[in-house]
């Protein structure tokens, strides 16, 4: 008898997932997957983090009186963590998300699913997280989460929705199910880009409404500039070949309204802190956690004069901010620009 190949594909247990990352937004998805009846191995570099989770199960820094569920064991073995698990979540400020991806290399396997919660851009090559993840894991499956999602809200179990984008249906259908519960819900898209753009766009948007609002505009500016937002990163994603629908949906105006409105996110309180008198560096600092929106910021401004995209809102931020314009100035300037249509592709520029 000629014997049978032995079978030393990797064994994944579909209720192992893992969250690569400590901050506020990982912690909270990791939560829901161990309250779904996972066992999630949640990676970090902290110590301290680590001790506090395992022993007390609380992540003090990010996520201060919140009790997490006993099922996460954080880690700071990147191998223990990936190895066995059905998803691994990437939960990693965008400027060390490559950094972090490619410490997975050698202890990823193609069967496993991989998810971006990040939501920024690699500068080098205009690369956005899901760009990173499929360079670096051409054969894994790969999608990405964006939506109006406040992690604090969340983890205290605040009613909430996000988006999960995949072209595989497969992946879309997993996350959908591993995530709903009976206060977080999933909705699914196919426009990986879109949504992903959607979410690292809005950073910008909500550093200038937090800015609005410490220098006393009304109701009325704070609308104007939320609607404006919207029509310009719309017109920025679907140049980069996203489809405009999805700027309508929950990664879209969702997540722009609900940054943009709330002092819990951090880049609006960089921008009320600007807006109050501090410079950018105070901001950032008093802040105490990563605003992505700051070099997001740089990027789509360069990025936009590369190819022509009119974007005055992106443009007037970057002169507040590096180029020590005054706020009252720039919003003069903006309100006498170029005239345009209220509604993004309705009309075609000029008619």
């Amino acid at each position: 008898m000629i014997p049978t190949e032995l079978d030393t594909s990797p064994k994944l247990n579909s209720k192992i997932a893992t969250v690569l990352g400590g901050g506020s937004f990982g912690t909270a998805i990791a939560n829901i997957l161990a309250e779904n009846g996972f066992q999630v191995r949640q990676w970090m570099r902290s110590a301290q983090a680590i001790s506090e989770i395992n022993s007390i199960h609380e992540n003090k820094k990010y996520l201060p009186g919140v009790t997490l569920h006993e099922g996460i064991e954080a880690t700071d073995d990147i191998g223990y963590a990936v190895q066995e698990s059905s998803v691994l979540f990437y939960s990693i400020p965008s400027k060390s998300f490559r950094e972090i991806v490619e410490k997975t290399k050698d202890v990823v396997v193609k069967e496993q699913i991989l998810i971006s919660t990040t939501k920024g851009i690699e500068p080098d090559g205009f690369n956005l997280m899901s760009d990173v993840l499929r360079q670096v894991f051409p054969t894994n499956s790969v999608g990405v989460i964006s939506g109006p999602n406040l992690a604090k809200e969340i983890a205290q179990g605040q009613l909430a929705a996000t988006v999960i984008a995949s072209k595989d249906k497969r992946v879309r259908d997993f996350i959908q199910q591993s995530l709903s519960c009976k206060f977080f819900r999933i909705y699914v898209n196919a426009d990986m880009y879109g949504v992903e753009l959607g979410g690292a766009l809005k950073n910008i948007y909500a550093i200038i409404t937090g800015m609005a609002a410490a220098l006393g505009y009304g109701e009325n500016t704070k609308a104007m500039l939320i609607t404006r937002s919207l029509a310009e990163m719309s017109r920025f994603a679907v140049s980069q070949g996203a489809n405009p629908m999805t700027f309508l949906g929950l990664a879209g105006v969702g997540d722009l309204v609900a940054t943009c409105v709330s002092p819990l996110s951090r880049n609006y309180r960089v921008g009320y802190a600007v807006g109050k008198g501090e410079n950018l560096d105070q901001a950032i600092e008093s802040l105490g956690e990563v605003a992505e929106g700051i070099n997001t910021l740089r990027y789509i401004r360069h990025q936009a004069n590369e190819n022509g995209i009119y974007m005055p809102l992106v443009n007037a931020l970057y002169a507040v901010l590096f180029e020590n314009a005054s706020a009252d100035q720039v919003a003069s300037a903006l309100m006498t620009g170029e005239h345009n249509t209220d509604v993004e592709f309705s009309l075609p520029r000029g008619a």
